[in-house]
């Protein structure tokens, strides 16, 4: 079966045949390979709670009195609504208030009784089916045995998905530049980063085949690495279709799980046009060929822009996918949704029963009713479109300003995907620590500030001193008028450190 390569989900009629056809299409697919093995010791027996072994399911007869459960007689809210936008901008559509009702089910959801109560840590019923249904579509999973569970965001997913393969003191492949919240999570369970080359696709294949090997021959093998292929943090940096597979084909040889953290998916942008960009059609092919840096797959194989995820190239179980809605709806509704095999989301349960029990049922009742009921899958569809349009007009107008203002003074790739501008400033010695706080006081007194790369490097100390003269610019959150006074300001502080003046 080939790797579904759709750019979003399709249309509710096709979303419903897809879905009465999904389980005849599981009987053809082999199960996924199990590697248990590859698991801390604490995760290779399945055990569930000691409460709910020894009391087991209390049937429908049954007076239950077992449970501390409040009565939600008890609960206060009798009715919750919410005003959303119509998914998309300049398409008609109205916007509409959502609604969910106290004992009563709206629409295919749960009642806000149901949605208040415990539940268990595999996140709310209708939640997880428009999940598991979006999956099918989008990523068409090639074993049959996989599932989604509901996760309170990516941050909480990664410390449970290292958590699984990795004990104190073992180790893990990571990008050379990663997610701090992945090297905190690392850090307090005592797991060190094993640090990955990566170049304008992100990580290098043959850099990961040497980590594994050297790790082979010390006699502590690696048994997972954790990337985010799409729009890197911080990077921006997006993996081809040919090196997704590239990372793939080491990960089978080494046995390695792959943990893939991938919230930037939908975000993918592709490279700006002339036209888009605002430049003269008769544009120097340098400057092209600038802009198409790290997305060289050809057209046939990224039809609508997006790329298929890791998730999608998985013939064996071996992908551990991470999805959240923060980037894409909105970040404190916490709410994300792990996709792997059955028997891993058995553990990765227990693991949220211990700790969260689940996500907050009412962010996932919100979500569920929107997604269901308000938008549905063509909705769905539209928002995530939408979501592409505005920020690639951002990332097009920030790179116009950034050409502008930091000629001469430093360099960056176009990102394809994601939220990110990764600026390596060319005028200071990024071995001069000096230069670097100049850099940093700089931009305070200037009025601007970017996120310098220490907290990205997984290198450590030694590493992160190197990386000095690198900046993470975020193209996300300020109002689009304020790009080009940003890096004007960035420009003079540039301009001040490089000179030697003085920070304050």
């Amino acid at each position: 079966m080939p790797p579904n390569v759709c750019s979003a989900v399709e249309t509710a009629a096709a979303a419903s045949e897809a879905a009465s056809a999904q389980a005849t299409a599981a009987d053809c697919l082999p199960r996924a390979t199990d590697l248990t093995d590859l698991l801390v010791p604490a995760m290779r027996v399945h055990q569930k709670s000691p409460f709910k072994a020894v009391m087991g399911n209390p049937t429908m007869d049954m007076i239950n009195m077992a449970g501390g459960v409040p009565h939600p007689a008890t609960f206060p809210l009798l009715q919750l609504q919410a005003k959303v936008k119509a998914p998309a901008r300049g398409a008609g559509g109205q916007d509409a208030t959502l609604v969910l009702d106290k004992t009563q089910p709206r629409g295919t959801v749960e009642s806000l009784d149901e949605l208040l109560q415990y539940g268990a840590g595999c996140g709310v019923d209708s939640y997880c089916r428009f999940l598991r249904k979006h999956t099918q579509l989008v990523h068409s999973p090639r074993y049959a045995d996989w599932d989604v569970i509901a996760s309170c965001g990516s941050t909480d997913a990664i410390g449970k998905a290292i958590s699984l393969f990795c004990d104190v003191g073992d180790s893990i492949a990571v990008e050379q530049w990663t997610f701090p919240g992945a090297l905190s999570s690392l850090a307090r369970g005592g797991v060190a980063a094993v640090p990955v080359a990566m170049d304008g696709e992100g990580m290098m294949p043959a850099a990961l085949d040497r980590a594994c090997i050297s790790s082979r021959d010390s006699g502590r093998p690696l048994r997972v690495v954790y990337v985010v292929p799409t729009g890197q943090n911080p990077t921006g940096a997006t993996m081809s279709l040919a090196r997704r597979k590239a990372i793939y084909a080491v990960a089978q040889k080494h046995n390695l799980a792959i943990i893939e953290d991938d919230p930037y998916y939908f975000l993918q942008l592709g490279p700006p046009s002339p036209e888009q960009d605002g430049r003269a059609a008769g544009a120097a092919a340098s400057d092209s060929e600038e802009y198409d840096s790290g997305c060289d797959a050809p057209a046939e194989e990224q039809p609508a822009g997006l790329l298929p995820s890791l998730l999608a190239l998985d013939t064996d179980g071996r992908v551990v996918r991470l999805d959240s809605f923060s980037k894409i709806m909105a970040p404190n509704l916490r709410c994300g949704w792990i996709t792997a095999p059955t028997y891993i989301l058995d553990r990765l349960q227990i693991l949220n029963e211990s700790t969260i029990l689940q996500p907050s049922g009412l962010s996932q009742g919100v979500v569920s009713r929107l997604l269901n009921d308000v938008w549905g899958l063509d909705g769905w569809d539209a928002h995530l479109r939408d979501l592409r349009t505005e920020y690639r007009l951002r990332r097009n107008l920030f790179v116009r300003m950034a050409r502008k203002h930091l000629a001469g003074l430093a360099e960056f790739a176009v990102p394809t995907a994601g939220m990110f501008v990764w600026i390596k400033v060319t005028s200071i010695d990024p071995a001069d620590p000096a230069a670097t706080q100049r850099l940093l006081g700089g931009m305070r007194k200037a009025g601007v500030m970017m996120a310098p790369a220490t907290p990205f490097c997984s290198a450590g100390p030694a590493g992160a001193q190197r990386a000095g003269n690198h900046l993470r610019a975020a193209f996300a959150l300020v109002d689009t008028d304020m790009f080009e006074p940003a890096l004007q300001r960035l420009a003079q502080a540039i301009v001040a450190a490089a000179g030697g003046a003085p920070a304050s």
